[in-house]
């Protein structure tokens, strides 16, 4: 299937992903001191970022005009959406840090160089992370799905304070209302302290 635009999609006809319980452990984990390559060419270690981290992962980002991973992409649920998700993350940005997010990052299993092409095209504000060798994802346990030969990730973001996670967003759909309710999460649940400074 061709995907010719990423971004206009009826949610009503894609299958919603349901809540397997891949992510219930993950909320009170400590986070791995693994270092991850940045869409900005920075080593990236979560665990040693002070404040506040909001980290929003998803499956695979599609790039206009080609050829989806496989034909039936839109019909797995919780696979299409990631361009919106990551996009919904953008228009935000500023919100977000505002309500006291220190750093924002996405996270996809994809390459370095796919993921850098992907933030040039669509003007991201913040880095991307690669755990193309799933270092993190094996790490923490992370819910996945194998599609095509490969392991990506399932949809979902992370509230991280001083490298321990104190919320998940699991199942996320639809993936483009994601970045708005992390932020309401946000502003409901202020950080503690001087911590969660900007920087």
């Amino acid at each position: 299937m061709n995907q010719r635009n990423l971004l206009e999609v009826d949610w009503s006809q894609i299958p919603a992903p349901t809540d397997d319980g891949g992510a219930a452990h993950l909320t009170g984990m400590t986070l791995p001191p693994i270092g991850l390559l940045a869409t900005d060419d920075r080593s990236v270690t979560l665990s040693a970022l002070r404040g506040r981290t909001v980290v929003f992962a998803y499956p695979r980002t599609g790039e206009p005009g080609k050829i989806a991973l496989v034909d039936d992409w839109d019909m797995i649920p919780g696979a299409r959406g990631c361009t919106p998700q990551t996009c919904a993350f953008r228009d935000l940005f500023a919100e977000l840090k505002a309500a006291g997010a220190a750093h924002v990052f996405g996270l996809s299993t994809q390459s370095n160089d796919y993921q850098t092409e992907m933030a040039s095209r669509l003007h991201l504000p913040f880095p991307v992370l690669s755990d193309e060798k799933l270092a993190l994802t094996r790490a923490l346990n992370l819910p996945t799905m194998e599609v095509a030969g490969l392991t990506l990730i399932k949809r979902l973001a992370l509230i991280i304070d001083d490298a321990r996670i104190t919320h998940v967003f699991y199942p996320v759909f639809p993936p483009d209302r994601n970045a708005g309710d992390v932020l309401d999460w946000l502003k409901a649940n202020p950080a503690n302290g001087s911590s969660a400074k900007v920087g």
